[in-house]
């Protein structure tokens, strides 16, 4: 069985290389009965301002939902909600 620490890390390499960042901070993660649910914290560059092709250090903060089967493998992600920061 596969145990919550191998869940997170999981997610955790997921995210850094779909989204090409460095930080991925987990704030939940909980055992459903087909695998894991699991939320992380993210700091991506200001899509907004990316957009408009200007150069800048601002960073927005994007909650990222990811499913994963009972083998972890990941069986969906979404951005949740997303906060200026």
């Amino acid at each position: 069985m596969v145990n919550i620490e191998k869940a997170r890390e999981a997610v955790t390499e997921f995210l850094k290389k779909t989204l090409n960042v460095k930080v991925v901070k987990i704030i939940k993660a909980a055992k459903v009965s087909e695998g894991w649910e699991i939320e992380a914290e993210v700091y991506e560059e200001s899509s907004f301002i990316k957009s408009l092709g200007l150069p800048t250090r601002i960073q927005d903060r994007n909650i990222y939902a990811v499913k994963l089967d009972d083998s972890l493998g990941i069986q969906s992600y979404e951005r949740k909600s997303q906060k200026e920061s």
